[in-house]
């Protein structure tokens, strides 16, 4: 086992007996294997696309849900990664007997074996196959990046949104981390381009949600309980939210959010809901003492679950890409509706959830609802009520390290405001920090798949001042990352022309030192230090 994809990864440079996330090196080896079998598929794909031939949304949406099950902290069940192995290997095959030249075809897209193979092979095809130390690091940065795209285009798909040319980006970049004509040079550009795919994975993602649920709005989200039982919704999938909701009409159990989940309050589609309670708990990694205390049934949507405790095992539910053996899970029909009756019925037997804290969350502060706001923000601006923009976005994480986002946020002059998104908010966004004349100083944009409202909140902030270049605004940048979604952001931003970003609590271990170099000089890329120095450096 090696695996190096996230931040708390085993001494800052790889889990290799078994993952920090709780992954077990079986289960490594096969999202390896999957990992491997899915750059094959893409061989083909990209092939059929080149000889002019049609590839199937359902194809592309396979390769979209197998770097999804791959992302940390998303499926630990070996047993379903394998299915979908055996899934790919055979989409594979079908449509390589449609291509008229399949000479040439590398290993990922010819090899077989019968299940019980499938160990050994993965144990030939992991991360530490590519030797040189540039070229691996490289190749991850991509690879992780897709899988961070990867993440916004499913749940795009699950509201019908489709961009085959996003698709056949990603397939066509999966094979070529098969290339080993390709240098560092090459790579480099590759990773940059990556970088712009994201942007338009992003922009469709928040089409997708704002056609179907409406633009977020400035809104107050009760953080205690009702005395109803309930049920808990974690991850970040919005339509499985959405039939969730539709199903616990009327039947006198409650629903909750939780962790990435939060922002869904935000969205006018779902304040129809009365049972809509509130928000419960923190960010992913409190989980286990969290869904313990909630007593009632949780449904995990998406990535970020933790292995559970045996006391609530039985009542956490999965669905999609996500995966712990021994939970129940729930598929999609072949519709795409999903049946929550088990979930309902599990929680009509519990009691009301214990309460953890009172008080209220306010966000809702996407790029419409600040472009609305946008004559009162500039005018703090050039008044000097309003000095600099701090993006605080990104993922939190269990580390003792990540308490440096907290006591930045308390150490920023208050004539600075915080711009958020994902679940890196929750280390401040509870935080008596004020207003700015009725501006929150804390503007929660929502999940990390809304980081494109801070772009565009940006780029509205730069087209408003009639600056040149982004990097002349009063924005400077402070990124917390944990997984694979926080790398697609980063290379969004890089394509943005975003300079000086400073990236933490570590630098991925993924980065090679030149790798890491070439960012510095290139971007000025830096890491977090101390938040006295840092507070200097960034606002002076």
């Amino acid at each position: 086992m090696f695996c190096f994809q996230c931040q708390e990864t085993a001494g800052g440079k790889g889990c290799t007996m078994m993952g920090v996330c709780g992954k077990k090196p079986e289960v490594a080896a096969m999202q390896d294997l999957l990992v491997y079998a899915t750059k094959g598929l893409s061989t083909v794909t990209t092939r059929l696309r080149a000889e002019g031939k049609d590839v199937a949304a359902e194809v592309n949406h396979l390769v979209t849900l197998n770097l999804f099950t791959t992302i940390t902290n998303a499926n630990f069940d070996e047993d379903v990664i394998a299915a979908r192995v055996g899934e790919t290997l055979a989409a594979r095959d079908n449509l390589a007997a449609k291509l008229a030249d399949k000479s040439g075809l590398p290993d990922a897209a010819t090899w077989t074996a019968a299940r019980d193979g499938f160990g050994a092979k993965a144990r030939t095809v992991g991360v530490l196959r590519t030797e040189n130390e540039d070229i691996r690091s490289l190749r991850e940065l991509i690879a992780y990046g897709l899988k961070g795209l990867a993440a916004y285009m499913k749940h795009a798909n699950a509201l019908g949104k489709e961009n085959a040319k996003i698709d056949a980006f990603a397939q066509e970049t999966l094979a070529k981390l098969l290339d080993d004509s390709l240098d560092a040079k090459a790579l480099t550009a590759l990773t940059l381009e990556t970088g712009k795919w994201g942007v338009e994975a992003m922009a469709l993602l928040d089409a997708a949600n704002t056609e179907a649920y409406g633009n977020p709005e400035i809104t107050k989200v009760e953080l205690g309980v009702r005395n109803q039982p309930g049920i808990l919704i974690s991850g970040h999938d919005l339509k499985d939210l959405e039939m969730l909701l539709e199903q616990t009409k009327g039947t006198g159990v409650d629903v909750y959010t939780h962790g990435e989940m939060l922002p869904a309050h935000y969205y006018p589609a779902f304040k129809k809901y009365p049972h809509f309670a509130g928000n419960y708990g923190n960010a992913w990694w409190k989980q286990k003492e969290e869904f313990e205390a909630f007593g009632g049934p949780i449904l995990m949507t998406t990535n970020c679950v933790v292995p559970p405790k045996d006391s609530y095992k039985a009542r956490l539910f999965t669905t999609g890409a996500t995966g712990v053996p021994g939970c129940p899970h729930i598929e999609a029909k072949a519709d795409g509706t999903k049946d929550f009756s088990a979930l309902i019925e599990c929680a009509k037997k519990c009691a009301p959830p214990k309460e953890l804290e009172t008080g209220e969350i306010v966000g809702g502060f996407a790029h419409a609802q600040v472009f609305a706001l946008a004559d009162k923000v500039i005018e703090a601006v050039k008044s000097g009520a309003i000095k600099k923009f701090v993006v605080m976005a990104g993922c939190d994480g269990r580390m003792k390290s990540r308490e440096y986002y907290a006591e930045f946020a308390k150490a920023l002059p208050k004539d600075t405001v915080i711009l958020t998104a994902g679940c890196a908010k929750y280390k401040y966004i509870k935080l008596p920090l004020g207003e700015i004349g009725g501006i929150p100083r804390v503007l929660d944009a929502g999940q990390c798949n809304d980081s494109y409202s801070l772009a565009l909140i940006a780029l509205k902030l730069k087209e408003a001042f009639g600056l040149a270049d982004v990097n002349e605004l009063p924005i400077v940048y402070n990124i917390a990352w944990y997984e694979q979604k926080a790398v697609i952001v980063l290379l969004a931003l890089l394509h943005l022309g975003v300079k000086h970003i400073h990236l933490g609590p570590t630098l991925p271990a993924f980065l090679s030192p030149n790798v890491a170099k070439v960012l510095v000089e290139n971007f000025g890329i830096g890491s977090v230090t101390t938040v006295e120095d840092d507070i200097k450096t960034m606002i002076g």
